[in-house]
């Protein structure tokens, strides 16, 4: 099938032999212009099949700009009306189905009309040359000469350059293949070639090229005069760090300075952050070591994982409380059946915060080690056998004050890091389970639930609960310290609810921090009221029931209840009430 190649690459470049219709080929991200040899890679099916026809024909084509390079297989609305007509010279096939083609651009032609899109693209094309003013063909000559003298400007600049590259630009008399030779082979971005090609006036397309070969000159200026300057201080120690320094100055003249770009974004969050004097000082420590690293170094990801952690806590974003009584009693009754003594807790926290905000005693400076008075006393534990909803009366608390709520199990936590967190010199070190709920809800004043704190173990790793006596400990929890911030962060404004099934295994000085409020198992009675007025509605509702279409009579739930159900709490009864749901459902 490729065998005509020889023949082809020996016949003649003349634009009066190229056909009135030609096969069109996108090229995605890449520009060709006339008189040009370059190499393509094929991998489209649509594009490997126009090639393969090209081939048995005269190995004539159409090169035409993708506007939208991500796309495989564009149409005829997503090309360029502007493109080059090429002859194909060589084609070799890859190893993957791919075919790497050499083509050479023989003149510019703008697109008549489409007439097919199956099995490629193909349209009508008029060729057009670029316009030349004859009245203005000496100042065309003089831009031809200008370009000529940056040309053996910029190429004494690049030792890899052979000189000889000057003396042929020199034979070249053409400006117009001047222009295209040397825009092929100069550094520019992609939408600088493709608004050469598509200029029609040749008097325009040699100034727009002189202003990119200034540019690129002066860029290289720029690099010598760096090199100068730096040489005399440079040894065979310092060469790398010249080499970092000469980039950076280069960017920094281009305005592309992208690392100081992140160390100003990161100064003004720090700013925008709010932080205690102590971690905004931390903070803006290891601000000024990541200034000095290269992004390469292993510590530069290290450092901005940490002042990422450092911005994003809430340090001092704090949720409003919500201190209308009336509401918090509703909706405490609402969420739950008697539990008089918890609700009664509640309802005395927020008469206090409601209280001190009135008399204006949180303006007033609080004694060391009095932080937690402000936040309305001690921390609470719910102890209770399963299923009376210890859990769940977080939840509505949360609700009733209007703070955000978050939740952490401890249940078969041994390693302190879990609470404390890992130092920073460990790989892919983390904050604590605090810090990272606290990032989550963006507050500094949650209800923060510690679910199943009897069931926290202990090994080698250390002993979590000895870790959670400064986070409970209203004396010391307003300057907790995680190990991965190494700053004191204020805990004292958070509501800590603690719970536990049984108080034996909570070590003495762990419980000795919390106030206890038992939580009892329910009474048949209480768990017949539960269920009508919580559980019933709620399984009728997930099992997709109305009300009239089943319905639970205080003796059937009895029979549930004495008959089904072994349990101080009411989880197992709920179940039993869904299967039934489930049934008539």
């Amino acid at each position: 099938m490729f065998a005509q190649f020889d023949d082809l690459v020996n016949q003649p470049i003349a634009s009066d032999s190229v056909p009135t219709e030609v096969p069109i080929l996108p090229l995605r991200n890449t520009v060709a212009f006339p008189f040009v040899i370059i190499p393509l890679s094929i991998g489209v099916p649509r594009s490997i099949k126009l090639i393969k026809a090209a081939v048995q024909g005269d190995g004539i084509i159409g090169l035409v700009v993708s506007k939208e390079p991500e796309v495989d297989e564009p149409g005829p609305d997503q090309l360029y009306q502007v493109g080059v007509v090429a002859r194909i010279h060589r084609v070799i096939r890859g190893d993957d189905d791919t075919l790497h083609v050499i083509v050479q651009g023989i003149e510019r032609f703008k697109i008549d009309a489409w007439t097919q899109t199956e099995p490629y693209l193909a349209a009508k094309i008029t060729l057009s040359p670029d316009i030349v003013d004859e009245e203005k063909e000496i100042e065309i000559e003089a831009l031809r000469r200008r370009i000529l003298e940056l040309s053996q400007a910029i190429v004494e600049h690049l030792p890899q350059v052979p000189n000889e590259v000057s003396e042929f630009l020199n034979e070249v008399k053409n400006p117009r293949v001047l222009v295209y030779s040397v825009a092929s082979n100069l550094r520019m971005e992609f939408e600088d070639r493709l608004n050469l090609l598509l200029e029609d006036n040749l008097r325009e397309k040699m100034v727009n090229l002189i202003r990119l070969m200034s540019r690129e000159l002066e860029v290289l200026e720029i690099g010598q005069h760096i090199r100068s300057e730096t040489q005399e201080e440079l040894d065979k120690t310092q060469r790398e760090f010249y080499l970092r320094q000469q980039l950076r100055a280069i960017q920094k003249e281009l305005g592309e300075d992208d690392e100081m770009a992140v160390i100003n974004e990161y100064r003004e969050k720090i700013e925008a952050a709010g932080l205690p004097e102590e971690a905004k000082k931390e903070a803006l420590r290891e601000l000024s070591r990541l200034e000095k690293l290269q992004p390469q170094s292993a510590e530069y990801g290290v450092i901005q994982t940490y002042l990422d952690w450092m911005v994003e806590l809430p340090w001092n974003k704090l949720t409003e409380d919500n201190l209308d009584i009336a509401h918090a009693r509703d909706i405490l009754n609402a969420d739950h059946y008697d539990m008089e003594d918890v609700k009664e807790r509640i309802l005395e926290y927020l008469a206090v915060r409601k209280l001190r905000l009135e008399r204006k005693l949180d303006e007033e400076e609080v004694e060391a080690g009095r932080e937690q008075d402000r936040a309305g006393g001690s921390i609470l534990l719910f102890v209770g056998p399963p299923g009376v909803g210890k859990t769940s009366l977080g939840r509505s608390i949360a609700r009733a004050l209007g703070r955000e709520f978050t939740r952490m199990s401890l249940g078969g936590v041994r390693d302190e890091a879990e609470i404390r967190g890992h130092r920073r010199t460990y790989i892919g070190a983390m904050p604590g389970r605090i810090i990272q709920a606290l990032k989550r809800v963006g507050t500094r004043n949650p209800v923060f639930m510690l679910d199943e704190v009897d069931k926290i173990g202990a090994d080698w790793r250390g002993d979590p609960s000895s870790a959670l006596l400064e986070v409970l400990d209203p004396q010391q929890n307003f300057s907790f310290r995680d190990h991965y911030l190494d700053v004191d962060f204020d805990l004292s404004e958070i509501m800590f609810i603690a719970t536990a099934n049984t108080l034996d295994t909570i070590p003495p000085p762990l419980r000795d921090r919390m106030e206890v409020i038992e939580l009892d198992g329910y009474t048949e009675y209480e768990k017949i009221e539960i269920a009508k007025g919580y559980l019933v509605p709620r399984q009728i509702k997930a099992n997709g029931l109305r009300p009239e279409e089943i319905e639970f009579t205080e003796d059937g739930l009895r029979q549930i209840i004495r008959h089904y159900t072994r349990e101080a709490g009411v989880r197992n009864l709920e179940r039993e009430i869904g299967r039934i749901a489930r049934k008539v459902a």
